[in-house]
């Protein structure tokens, strides 16, 4: 009889920080800026791994978003995001996905006083992260930090339209675009952005007709939230989609309902323990198993 101690392994297949990843190739800056004008892209957010392990392979990008700062760290506001929040957030989200190209936010204060604070803080988040590339806010006048930026082998993907770091500016997150010298300005700060060298754009919060404009005279794809359905792809906030909060924006269409699932297993699982119902004996280890 053998006297060498049992090794206990883990299947990989069982594996939480580990799963098994399926044979797909991961999607590349250049082909996502193929996608003008074709295929809609499809995006949503994610800020851990196992988002990232179930959304991958339906989406072609998960932007680990500065959202976080309110999703997961119930902050008021983005402005309180950290450059150690999205690194850490970004990395995770990395290693939870094998398809979709994965896009991180510059948190507020990381890039708006010069390129070369741009630079060190995206090349930063690219090394920590392995992330394919970043997303900055802003309108022509970060035109010059884009092709400082792309001139220098970093992706940046544009934001445009209700711009969340500009809060404190903007006095609110409601619609932009209303009066036509906004909606004028919006769509001069696009293309300015696009000529800069973004590989894609995101538009929230605009009237629809500034959305069909920009999407029809930029060369980068553009990425609705709150925009149209006319743009060449559309981004949600994942907790959003899959109702998690009571309240939602307009532009949110609600998929599923989360909250009220997660609530009912909460429910069921406080019921039992105080019954003593769990564990029952399908989770109790006994002598000889």
């Amino acid at each position: 009889m053998s006297t060498t101690p049992k090794t206990l392994t883990m299947p990989v297949s069982t594996s939480r920080a580990n799963p098994t990843p399926s044979p797909m190739k991961r999607l590349t800056v250049p082909r996502i800026r193929q996608r003008k004008g074709g295929e809609p892209l499809v995006m949503l957010t994610a800020y851990t791994v196992r988002m990232a392990q179930i959304m991958d392979p339906h989406c072609d990008m998960l932007l680990v978003g500065d959202s976080l700062g309110q999703v997961i760290y119930g902050l008021p506001h983005t402005v309180a995001v950290t450059m150690e929040m999205m690194a850490a957030h970004g990395a995770a989200v990395v290693r939870g996905s094998y398809h979709a190209a994965v896009i991180v936010d510059m948190p507020f204060g990381s890039y708006e006083a010069s390129p070369e604070l741009a630079f060190a803080n995206a090349a930063r988040l690219l090394k920590e992260t392995g992330a394919a590339g970043v997303k900055l806010e802003g309108g022509k006048v970060m035109a010059p930090t884009v092709e400082f930026l792309t001139s220098r082998g970093i992706p940046v993907m544009a934001h445009v339209g209700l711009t969340p770091q500009a809060v404190n500016i903007l006095g609110g997150y409601g619609v932009r675009g209303k009066a036509d010298a906004e909606a004028k300005t919006i769509v001069e700060d696009a293309i300015a952005l696009s000529n800069a060298g973004a590989f894609a754009m995101v538009i929230e919060g605009v009237m629809e007709p500034i959305a069909i404009e920009i999407t029809q005279k930029v060369a980068c794809p553009t990425i609705g939230i709150g925009a149209s359905a006319q743009c060449d792809g559309q981004v949600l906030v994942t907790e959003d989609m899959l109702g998690l909060f009571e309240r939602t924006p307009k532009f949110v269409k609600r998929y599923g309902a989360m909250s009220e699932m997660v609530e009912g297993a909460v429910v069921h699982y406080a019921d039992e323990v105080r019954s003593r119902a769990f564990p029952g004996p399908e989770q109790i280890y006994t002598t000889g198993q």
